[in-house]
């Protein structure tokens, strides 16, 4: 069984993240699927390759159809069947943004 590092309490958010590369050579931006979220990060499913250790700008709606502007950092890779699974850090997240995850947590816990 494998040991759980998180350092905080992940959720399912039902959501899309819609992700563009901060490279400047592509401007395309690419839809994905949100399995887990806490303040400190999110998993998600992808069927576009990222680059681990990359950071990406991104748009995360939130359940009070707030778009919440964040950058993350692929910290962890894996292939599921056709499509990528990531785990990704938020990076210079205003604690204002991560306090709405933590409530949008505790709601979804009760």
């Amino acid at each position: 069984m494998q040991q759980d590092r998180r350092k905080t309490k992940r959720t399912d958010m039902p959501s899309k993240l819609v992700i563009k590369r901060l490279d400047g050579q592509k401007g395309n931006e690419v839809t994905i699927n949100i399995m887990d979220v806490s303040k400190n990060g999110i998993g998600f499913d992808c069927a576009e390759p990222l680059q681990i250790g990359e950071v990406y700008e991104a748009y995360l709606t939130i359940w009070t159809k707030e778009v919440i502007h964040a950058f993350l950092q692929i910290v962890r890779i894996e292939l599921k069947g056709g499509t990528y699974g990531y785990g990704a850090i938020f990076i210079g997240m205003p604690e204002m943004d991560s306090a709405r995850i933590e409530v949008y947590q505790t709601v979804n816990d009760n």
